[in-house]
Protein backbone atom coordinates (compact mmCIF):
# COMPACT_ATOMS: atom_id res chain seq x y z
CA UNK A 1 0.00 0.00 0.00
CA UNK A 2 1.25 3.47 -0.85
CA UNK A 3 2.65 5.26 2.25
CA UNK A 4 0.59 8.43 1.62
CA UNK A 5 -2.61 6.41 1.26
CA UNK A 6 -1.84 4.43 4.42
CA UNK A 7 -1.22 7.67 6.36
CA UNK A 8 -4.46 9.21 5.05
CA UNK A 9 -6.48 6.11 5.97
CA UNK A 10 -4.82 5.92 9.37
CA UNK A 11 -5.71 9.54 10.07
CA UNK A 12 -9.29 9.07 8.84
CA UNK A 13 -9.88 5.70 10.52
CA UNK A 14 -7.94 6.38 13.70
CA UNK A 15 -5.90 3.19 13.25
CA UNK A 16 -3.77 1.46 10.64
CA UNK A 17 -5.69 -0.01 7.72
CA UNK A 18 -5.83 -3.79 7.36
CA UNK A 19 -2.84 -5.11 5.49
CA UNK A 20 -0.57 -2.14 6.19
CA UNK A 21 2.99 -3.29 6.77
CA UNK A 22 4.79 -2.62 10.02
CA UNK A 23 8.06 -3.90 8.62
CA UNK A 24 10.46 -5.39 8.71
CA UNK A 25 12.54 -2.96 6.73
CA UNK A 26 16.27 -3.25 6.12
CA UNK A 27 18.35 -0.08 6.02
CA UNK A 28 22.04 0.39 5.44
CA UNK A 29 24.23 3.40 6.03
CA UNK A 30 27.05 5.02 7.97
CA UNK A 31 26.77 5.71 11.67
CA UNK A 32 27.35 9.33 12.61
CA UNK A 33 27.99 11.21 15.85
CA UNK A 34 25.67 14.04 16.80
CA UNK A 35 27.51 17.38 16.98
CA UNK A 36 26.44 20.21 19.24
CA UNK A 37 25.64 23.70 17.99
CA UNK A 38 29.32 24.56 18.35
CA UNK A 39 30.23 21.73 15.96
CA UNK A 40 31.89 19.61 18.61
CA UNK A 41 30.58 16.38 20.12
CA UNK A 42 29.55 16.74 23.75
CA UNK A 43 30.43 14.19 26.41
CA UNK A 44 27.92 11.37 26.07
CA UNK A 45 26.88 12.41 22.55
CA UNK A 46 24.60 10.04 20.68
CA UNK A 47 25.35 8.06 17.56
CA UNK A 48 22.69 7.70 14.88
CA UNK A 49 21.80 5.91 11.68
CA UNK A 50 19.73 7.98 9.23
CA UNK A 51 16.69 6.35 7.64
CA UNK A 52 15.48 8.18 4.54
CA UNK A 53 13.95 7.64 1.12
CA UNK A 54 11.28 5.02 0.46
CA UNK A 55 11.87 3.28 3.79
CA UNK A 56 11.26 6.52 5.69
CA UNK A 57 8.03 7.07 3.75
CA UNK A 58 6.88 3.50 4.43
CA UNK A 59 7.53 3.90 8.15
CA UNK A 60 5.69 7.22 8.19
CA UNK A 61 2.73 5.62 6.43
CA UNK A 62 2.61 2.58 8.72
CA UNK A 63 3.27 4.33 12.05
CA UNK A 64 0.09 4.54 14.10
CA UNK A 65 1.23 5.26 17.65
CA UNK A 66 3.40 8.36 17.64
CA UNK A 67 5.04 9.11 20.97
CA UNK A 68 6.94 12.15 22.24
CA UNK A 69 8.21 14.52 19.52
CA UNK A 70 6.56 12.36 16.84
CA UNK A 71 8.82 9.40 17.55
CA UNK A 72 7.74 5.83 16.81
CA UNK A 73 8.60 2.64 18.68
CA UNK A 74 10.64 0.01 16.85
CA UNK A 75 12.43 -3.28 17.37
CA UNK A 76 15.86 -3.21 15.76
CA UNK A 77 18.45 -5.86 14.93
CA UNK A 78 22.03 -5.09 13.96
CA UNK A 79 24.22 -8.15 13.66
CA UNK A 80 23.27 -10.43 16.55
CA UNK A 81 21.97 -7.61 18.77
CA UNK A 82 18.25 -6.89 19.01
CA UNK A 83 16.70 -4.12 21.11
CA UNK A 84 13.69 -1.82 21.31
CA UNK A 85 14.01 1.92 20.87
CA UNK A 86 12.38 4.87 19.15
CA UNK A 87 12.93 6.46 15.76
CA UNK A 88 12.89 10.25 15.83
CA UNK A 89 11.62 12.29 12.89
CA UNK A 90 14.21 14.48 11.20
CA UNK A 91 13.22 17.33 8.90
CA UNK A 92 16.85 17.85 7.95
CA UNK A 93 17.30 14.23 6.88
CA UNK A 94 13.81 13.98 5.41
CA UNK A 95 13.24 10.79 7.35
CA UNK A 96 14.09 9.29 10.72
CA UNK A 97 17.04 9.01 13.09
CA UNK A 98 17.80 5.69 14.76
CA UNK A 99 19.83 6.18 17.97
CA UNK A 100 22.50 3.55 18.63
CA UNK A 101 23.13 3.15 22.35
CA UNK A 102 26.59 2.37 23.69
CA UNK A 103 25.78 -1.27 24.54
CA UNK A 104 24.81 -1.96 20.92
CA UNK A 105 27.85 -0.18 19.51
CA UNK A 106 30.14 -2.11 21.86
CA UNK A 107 28.53 -5.49 21.16
CA UNK A 108 28.68 -4.99 17.38
CA UNK A 109 32.00 -3.09 17.31
CA UNK A 110 30.43 0.00 15.72
CA UNK A 111 32.29 3.32 15.55
CA UNK A 112 31.55 6.62 13.85
CA UNK A 113 31.57 6.05 10.09
CA UNK A 114 30.93 2.30 10.32
CA UNK A 115 28.42 1.22 7.67
CA UNK A 116 25.78 -0.95 9.33
CA UNK A 117 22.74 -2.86 8.18
CA UNK A 118 19.73 -2.69 10.47
CA UNK A 119 16.44 -4.55 10.31
CA UNK A 120 13.58 -2.76 12.02
CA UNK A 121 9.87 -3.23 12.64
CA UNK A 122 7.28 -1.04 14.28
CA UNK A 123 6.17 -2.25 17.71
Amino acid sequence: MDADLARFLRDELGHAPEGSAAGPWVVRGPVWLWQGSDGAPAKGSWYFLTIDGETAQAIRGAAVNAAAWGSVYVAVTIGSTTWRTSLFPSKQAGGWLLPLKAAVRKAEKIAEGTVVEAELSLT
